[in-house]
Formats: structure tokens, C-alpha cells, sequence
């Protein structure tokens, strides 16, 4: 993320990065490989720079979601130059967070929601309804088997219109 992309500043790791950073990569890393036909685009490099210019909760979703966008852009944009014969490009994917702010659960947490939610929850499906990852914590406690239940709809849910914004934006 972008210093000043959270309400403190949170400085760009250059040399060494840390276990939070780590991990968003992995995070996103494993998402973009859920969209692709392995490695059948031959000897390209996917080289993804998520820079979240605006953080308000759900940053590691919102980089899921653009990225799909852009891999997949990119390869269809490799396939119409002749540099591939096909695009790798199997499923869409993106990412959603989910909460439980007081005892209501939400969708798409803001900074505000998600500092005080007892429950926070990220949930990354592919277009076809499968689940990629999902990240859950009880922030202060446990939760309920029906709660869990109740977010993963929730999820299912918004990435179903996220899934339809996709489409429409790769189509123009």
C-alpha cells in the first residue's frame, strides 16, 4: 500500500518486507493462479503492482479484484497481438470483506467497521462460484457456526455483483 493509504502513514517496504506484506502477496499470488490454465502462457512473467490509493477497509480484496482485471486484460491483449495463441485465462476472481459489526453482520467493511468488528473476514471466489480462500478471525472471542454462515452468503452474495462489474468492464 501507498504511504498515506491508511490513516497513519504506513512507509513502502523496499529491502525487507515485512509479515503483513508477505502475506498480502501470497494472498493475491494464489488468487491470480485460481484464474489460470497453470503456466500455459509459456515464458511471461505476471508482475502485479497492487498500489491501493484510497484504503478504507478491504484492501487485500480490492487488490484481488483489480488484479484479475488487469491479468486478464493483459492476457487478452497478448492473445489479439499474436504473442499468444490463447489466453491462460480460465475463471475470474475477486474478494470481498465480511463482519460482524456489534451483532450485525456486514458487507464490504470500511476502516471504521472493520477496527471494531468482532468478526473480520475475507472472501475470495472464482466466476464459477468456487471458493478460493477465505480468511476469518474473531477479533475479540469466537463466533457461531450460523455466523459464519450468514457472512459466507453475505460474501457470496456481493461477489456476485463485483463478478457482474468485472465482466462488464473486460467487455468494453
Amino acid at each position: 500500500m501507498l504511504p498515506r493509504a491508511t490513516r497513519t502513514r504506513t512507509s513502502r517496504e523496499r529491502a525487507q518486507l515485512g509479515g503483513r506484506t508477505q502475506e498480502i502477496q501470497r494472498l493475491i499470488g494464489r488468487s491470480i493462479r485460481a484464474m489460470l490454465d497453470d503456466f500455459s502462457f509459456g515464458e511471461y512473467t505476471i508482475r502485479l503492482d497492487c498500489d491501493v490509493l484510497v484504503a478504507d477497509g478491504g484492501t487485500r480484496t480490492a487488490a484481488i479484484t483489480g488484479s484479475c482485471v488487469a491479468t486478464t486484460d493483459a492476457f487478452n491483449w497478448l492473445v489479439t497481438t499474436g504473442r499468444l495463441p490463447r489466453t491462460p485465462v480460465r475463471r475470474r476472481v475477486a474478494g470481498v470483506s465480511v463482519g460482524i459489526v456489534g451483532s450485525t453482520p456486514r458487507l464490504d467493511l470500511d476502516y471504521a467497521e472493520d477496527v471494531v468488528a468482532a468478526v473480520d473476514m475475507n472472501v475470495i471466489m472464482s466466476s464459477e462460484g468456487r471458493f478460493v480462500e477465505v480468511q476469518g478471525t474473531g477479533e475479540h472471542g469466537t463466533f457461531a457456526r450460523e455466523d459464519l454462515d450468514e457472512m459466507l452468503n453475505l460474501a457470496v452474495r456481493g461477489l456476485g455483483e463485483i463478478d457482474a462489474l468485472q465482466s462488464s468492464a473486460l467487455s468494453r
